[in-house]
């Protein structure tokens, strides 16, 4: 344990981040599954939900959750797994 008053602010402020950061992450992780859950069972609403899951990813970008390039990878990623999904193309 930290003796020094300014470190046991510090180690205050690492868990409230880490606890929001992890919470973002878990977002991201849950709107991309139900993103590629909507386009498997073909939905209406696939297109919705991947718009959401993106909005997602950039705003924990702009947050600094996450670092620009990651974001915009799995932006990629997760947008062409879809239009193979919707292509009927599950390989």
């Amino acid at each position: 344990m930290a003796n020094i008053k300014s470190q046991i602010k510090r180690n205050r402020q690492n868990l409230k981040r880490r606890a929001r950061n992890r919470a973002v992450r878990s977002e991201i992780n849950t709107r991309t599954a139900r993103a590629e859950a909507a386009a498997r069972t073909g939905d209406d609403a696939a297109a919705e939900q991947l718009r959401m899951a993106v909005k997602r990813i950039d705003m924990a970008a702009a947050k600094g959750v996450l670092h620009p390039n990651t974001a915009s990878r799995k932006k990629s990623r997760l947008t062409r797994r879809i239009a193979r999904i919707s292509a009927g193309d599950e390989g």
